[in-house]
């Protein structure tokens, strides 16, 4: 250490006392804060007064960014930052989840195409657990513009043609979807099964596994870019590629019934039921390959009602709701 370090390693109030001792220092501290100092400047070092003047106020706000003013939080509330949420909300049951969302149920009771207010509610809900740290990735159905299997034959068009018409129907979805998200500021991407470069990202399994990691929300348009293959499967791939935990099915129904609710008003409906029930009886849930592709990856499916609020909520907290299909069925419970 050189010597002109050591002067200046010395306290100060030790170099004042030095000072004074040897008559160098004339002024004597003042003896309040409320004093007015007429001393030199290089006397002030003592003063009280001189102290206070250098102390910013608690209102004064300093220059440059990384300072702030001073303000007394000890009775401030911590509010939740996002909506829906609470402070007492339980630990989500899921960490990454696929939420299959049906493009009939984006119509609701109007006639037009996509209800905004159902979009919007949906965001809302998606954008609420996404906060929470759920990763969320979301395939969305075009039944509400275009429906493939329904068209197939009209006017000559046939069932690929037609199937690659509904692909392009579910990245309609996927765009207004994302919009509703980011309005809400929350961050979305939307990735297509075949290129679509101006709107929407190519599907690459990497880059939506990171877009999750980073607290993004991914929606998976265009199924899975190939003809006679419904969304429900695409779902059910992308949850498998993806690790997802859970496929949530959001439908117009409350879960998976004995029949056909809306033609029968005595049908009944399973709290919990196994891949093999779902097939043997021919549940009308998911088309087999879907089913297929969650059971052999042991991939639970949760189906549930769009249409009550709150409920896309409860499907993603882990919350018991509509239908679990899963290895064991109603025998685990």
């Amino acid at each position: 250490m050189s010597q002109s370090t050591k002067r200046f390693s010395v306290p100060l109030h030790s170099r004042l006392a030095g000072s004074k001792a040897l008559g160098l220092l004339k002024h004597e501290p003042c003896p309040s804060a409320s004093t007015p100092c007429d001393a030199p400047r290089s006397w002030r070092r003592g003063c009280q007064a001189t102290q206070a003047e250098a102390q910013p106020s608690q209102e004064a706000v300093l220059p440059g960014p990384w300072f702030s003013p001073r303000v007394d939080r000890s009775e401030d509330t911590a509010m939740p930052s996002a909506p829906f949420a609470s402070l007492d909300m339980p630990k989500p049951k899921w960490k990454r989840v696929l939420l299959k969302i049906s493009g009939e149920a984006l119509a609701g009771e109007k006639t037009s195409n996509i209800d905004p207010a159902i979009l919007l509610r949906i965001a809302q809900e998606v954008a609420a657990i996404a906060r929470l740290g759920v990763e969320v990735a979301v395939t969305v159905g075009g039944g509400n513009f275009f429906r493939g299997a329904t068209w197939a034959g009209a006017s000559g068009l046939d069932r690929a043609s037609a199937d690659q018409i509904g692909m392009m129907a579910t990245v309609m979805n996927a765009i207004f979807l994302q919009a509703s998200l980011e309005s809400l500021g929350c961050p979305t991407r939307v990735q297509t099964a075949f290129k679509m470069a101006e709107v929407a990202e190519p599907y690459i399994r990497r880059r939506a596994m990171r877009h999750l990691e980073k607290g993004r929300v991914v929606i998976f348009g265009a199924g899975t870019g190939n003809p006679f293959f419904t969304t429900d499967t695409a779902a059910a791939l992308r949850a498998a590629e993806i690790n997802a935990e859970v496929v949530l099915k959001a439908t117009n129904v409350d879960g998976v019934y004995d029949c056909d609710p809306r033609h029968n008003t005595a049908a009944q409906l399973h709290q919990h039921v196994s891949y093999a029930q779902v097939a043997r009886d021919r549940l009308s849930v998911m088309d087999a390959t879907a089913i297929t592709l969650c059971a052999e990856n042991d991939i639970p499916v949760v189906v549930f009602n769009l249409n009550i609020p709150g409920n896309i909520s409860r499907a993603l907290k882990g919350e018991r709701i509509g239908t679990l299909i899963d290895q064991q069925g109603a025998q685990s419970t």
